[in-house]
């Protein structure tokens, strides 16, 4: 057993010794994962590919990139390929789907994204080119080439979602404010359901009151329909001296 799985451990080594030999150390990179910073545990696909749209869909035209030759490769001509550093993990990868060829460039800070976002706009990529559009989503810059129309690129801009989390290593710096906007927001939910349960109850009890009072008062009025003339006079018969009774 143990001798078998020796053999299998030499044998790895010595293919990937091979590997190095015959494609130097950044072929190597390429093939196992094209030097992407996030792989996926699952089937070792480049994380930003997962997050084209139907990306599972356009395997046959998806290109992942992590260097300015191989994206100036792909985009041929375009202005915007001098602008992006892929220094500090920089990523990219395009996609063609019926509406237009979509790239989405991912940058490892908000701050790069923020950079190459003030250049993509000042150099006007989108209104340069007829069939381009751009947007930044998150720290993505997400650009689409060759659509048919604004709305068929702006359609294709919508499916794109940023699926980052940032975890704290350490203490959250902003857990202060996020308590106070917590409480802030919970305080004014209770006061405004508290307004609104005496603000309604005033209006059923004054409600009820009113059907309460109108149907006692029809009771009291059958009653007093139906009740007989009363007189305390016992059959007496009363001076009309103050020309008051009736004849």
């Amino acid at each position: 057993m143990y001798r078998d799985l020796r053999s299998k451990v030499v044998g790895s080594l010595g293919k990937l010794l091979f590997l190095v030999v015959c494609f130097g150390v950044s072929g190597v990179t390429g093939i196992l994962g094209q030097g992407s910073q996030e792989i996926s545990d699952d089937d070792g696909i480049p994380v930003l590919i997962k997050h084209l749209p139907e990306w599972e869909n356009g395997r046959d035209s998806t290109v992942f990139i992590t260097d300015r030759s191989a994206l100036r490769a792909q985009f041929p001509g375009k202005n915007f390929v001098d602008l992006v550093d892929f220094a500090g993990g920089t990523e990219a990868v395009t996609a063609r789907y019926s509406s237009g060829r979509l790239l989405i460039i991912e940058f490892a800070t908000p701050q790069a994204a923020a950079d190459a976002d003030s250049k993509f706009l000042a150099s006007n990529v989108a209104s340069s080119d007829p069939g381009a559009a751009y947007r930044r989503i998150g720290n993505y810059s997400v650009f689409v080439f060759d659509s048919a129309s604004p709305e068929a690129a702006a359609a294709l801009l919508d499916q794109v979602r940023y699926e980052k989390t940032i975890q704290w290593l350490g203490e959250d710096p902003f857990l202060l404010q996020k308590l106070e906007r917590y409480f802030v927001t919970t305080t004014r939910d209770i006061f405004i359901s508290t307004v609104l349960w005496i603000i309604g109850g005033f209006g059923i009890s004054i409600l009820i009151g009113i059907v309460s009072g109108f149907i006692f008062f029809k009771m009291r009025e059958q009653q007093r329909a139906t009740r007989r003339t009363f007189s305390d006079a016992g059959g007496l018969v009363r001076l009309n001296l103050d020309n008051l009774s009736e004849n």
